[in-house]
């Protein structure tokens, strides 16, 4: 979220979920919760592997479209890699993007989940736009996100935000760009600039930092923009 010329607030969103993963909604309603939510974009990057990635981008790239064509929000598909093998990482983000996901986000070394060590790495490696819940992740690993400009997530997402403090703080001394986003599985996650601001404030990260990753995701929003 970032203030917009005319001072209005701007709500972008870039990980949430629908029911071709493990969400409740529909991709089209979840949009449109989205949309009424106020916010500008929202990118659907359900959980996927080499199982579901091509079913998964292949309904959410018609429905993004179709639904971009009518509604002032912007719907952008993408995918969440999920518990994959260290080494499949580079492959799928390359498949990832061929078949068309403008987003890929990466399942971070999360504390509430078995996440196999070193994804954290592997998924910053192989060219991943977010690297979602990096739980307790390292300096070096934080380092190379800021060399290779992956964002970290600091997310409103209950139990993988048990690390947001520590996430915030190795950003700073890495110098990452950090994004805020809900991870949204149900209705009740969908997110307000409220709530993205007090996750914010527990995590201990100041108002310029938190303006700074709002405009993270303008910027990361503009990028896919230009793209399509």
């Amino acid at each position: 979220m970032m203030k917009s010329e005319k001072g209005s607030s701007v709500l972008i969103d870039l990980h949430a979920h629908s029911m071709l993963s493990d969400g409740v909604l529909l991709p089209s309603e979840l949009v449109r919760r989205y949309e009424v939510a106020g916010f500008k974009a929202v990118a659907i990057t359900d959980h996927v592997d080499s199982s579901n990635m091509g079913i998964v981008l292949s309904g959410l790239t018609r429905v993004c479209k179709e639904l971009n064509k009518y509604w002032k929000i912007r719907a952008i598909p993408g995918v969440e890699l999920t518990h994959l093998p260290l080494q499949l990482f580079r492959p799928m983000v390359k498949e990832a993007r061929k078949r068309g996901a403008r987003i890929v986000v990466a399942h971070g070394e999360s504390p509430v989940e078995p996440v196999i060590k070193g994804t954290n790495k592997a998924a910053i490696l192989a060219g991943v736009d977010i690297l979602a819940h990096p739980g307790k992740i390292s300096i070096e690993d934080a380092m190379l996100a800021q060399k290779r400009g992956v964002l970290l997530e600091i997310t409103s997402r209950r139990g993988h935000s048990k690390t947001n403090t520590h996430v915030a703080s190795v950003a700073k001394k890495a110098g990452a760009g950090i994004i805020l986003d809900s991870d949204s599985h149900i209705p009740e996650d969908i997110p307000s600039a409220a709530l993205f601001k007090k996750t914010a404030g527990l995590a201990g990260i100041s108002k310029d930092s938190l303006q700074k990753a709002f405009e993270n995701s303008e910027n990361l929003l503009k990028g896919i923009i230009r793209l399509t």
